[in-house]
């Protein structure tokens, strides 16, 4: 907030609509709402995250229940212009996951507090150690059936998805698959 032409009663209402909205708050929805460029209200935004993702709170461990997926992120190729479907087609860039970006997410149920990363691949080479670096050892850990998940050194339980099993008792994947980055 320091440094810039902003109003502090804007800042107020950014910060106010970032930790009451349910989903975030998008750009362009604070630059009808604050009377902004689209550009100023981008700014803000990575401003208040990036203040909030260098407090320190953020590196102590959630005690859990927790529940943590993986994601791939990069949009449907129906959805892509003709051009960048020829381009891919072309790369031999094939269907699926592939193109796409991993992300992985773990959430605490108590305090529905969130951390997500992009990671280079979901291999428990990969995974355990982001688990292992956000959940308490005491943490009870919800998956889904994904064999990467087989071997975790916490109390775990999951849902099997892929005999369309959603939510067993406490086990499901719900919130965190939900989740919405700011």
């Amino acid at each position: 907030m320091t440094r810039t032409n902003i109003p502090l009663q804007k800042w107020a209402i950014v910060i106010y609509l970032c930790l009451t909205s349910l989903n975030s708050v998008s750009s362009m929805k604070l630059r009808r709402g604050l009377g902004v460029t689209q550009k100023t209200a981008w700014f803000m935004l990575h401003r208040i995250r990036e203040t909030w993702m260098n407090d320190k709170d953020n590196n102590d461990k959630f005690d859990g229940p927790v529940e943590v997926d993986e994601t791939y992120l990069g949009g449907k190729r129906e959805n892509m212009s003709n051009s960048k479907r020829n381009e891919l087609r072309e790369a031999g860039v094939g269907w699926g996951t592939v193109g796409k970006t991993a992300v992985v997410g773990i959430k605490d149920r108590d305090t529905n507090e969130v951390r997500a990363q992009v990671v280079t691949a979901t291999d428990k080479k990969t995974l355990h150690p982001f688990i292992k670096e956000h959940a308490n050892e005491k943490a009870t850990v919800y998956t889904d059936d994904a064999t990467v998940y087989d071997s975790l050194p916490f109390k775990h339980e999951s849902v099997k998805h892929s005999v369309r099993e959603y939510v067993r008792n406490m086990a499901h994947t719900n919130g965190v698959e939900s989740f919405s980055p700011p």
